[in-house]
């Protein structure tokens, strides 16, 4: 598949590194107006350039992660090159009917809320398009498979899913960090105190998705009565850990929604 990415920040770099790992028969672009931080890129294949233009005619999938305030200047030079393309926007506030708007029936407008763990095939990316390209947008649910997950969710869902999967990749690494300066309190250097913390989350991560259950029910098997586990969780709990990660998500939802 050939797949264009305009605006080679954080990113579509990342989805650009994914891509060169996880995903096979791709031919990549990424387009960036200061190409110096990126032209590493080059030595995995994909192709990097200044043109935003440059064989986009050529592509299949147009992925759009640039600000909201680049839009309109970004599509007014590629429209009046390009017809009969799949849009996959990652701008954030960027509605599928807006989008469609702005780039005319000719074109297929899909919105995509992938994270910067693509580079590493998981990202959690979120999907939503009209029933009206379902066809197109397989492409684009198929290229995100590789990259971790890609779930197609209802449009209105979007922005929350913007806070749960691409801003909670921040709150989790928040939790890593704290898990790390509890370590180094307690005897570990910080190296050996964040490889603990940061596999101990995969290690989570991993059984979750794994096998498909709630929380509560691993966390069951981790906890003894009157062990350190149950003390140190009804500590956190004491605290607001869980109350206060979800009035962080609730808080970030609202700016989103202004």
């Amino acid at each position: 598949m050939k797949v264009h990415i305009i605006g080679g920040g954080n990113l579509g770099v990342s989805i650009a590194l994914g891509l060169t790992r996880f995903s096979k028969d791709n031919q990549i672009t990424v387009t960036r107006r200061n190409t110096t931080s990126i032209l590493y890129l080059e030595e995995l294949g994909v192709t990097v350039s200044k043109d935003n233009k440059h064989n986009i005619q050529e592509a299949d999938v147009i992925i759009l992660t640039i600000k909201p305030y680049q839009v309109n200047t970004v599509l007014a030079e590629i429209l009046p090159v390009i017809s009969n393309k799949v849009i996959a926007s990652g701008v954030s506030g960027l509605s599928i009917e807006a989008l469609q708007n702005k780039i005319g029936e000719s074109n297929s407008a899909i919105r995509i809320m992938p994270n910067i763990a693509a580079q590493f095939g998981a990202s959690a990316t979120c999907i939503a398009f009209n029933e009206i390209h379902a066809t197109q947008a397989q492409n684009v649910v198929s290229l995100f498979q590789d990259l971790g997950t890609a779930p197609i969710i209802d449009e209105k869902l979007m922005d929350a899913a913007t806070v749960l999967a691409a801003s909670g990749t921040a709150f989790a690494l928040r939790y890593i960090r704290a898990s790390m300066q509890a370590g180094i309190e307690i005897g570990f250097d910080w190296k050996t105190a964040l490889a603990i913390s940061a596999q101990t989350v995969k290690g989570a991560a991993e059984m979750i998705l794994e096998e498909n259950i709630h929380p509560e029910q691993l966390i069951d098997r981790v906890t003894t009565p009157q062990g350190c586990t149950i003390a140190g969780l009804n500590e956190m709990e004491m605290h607001g850990f869980s109350s206060s990660l979800i009035r962080g998500i609730k808080t970030s939802l609202k700016q989103i929604k202004g």
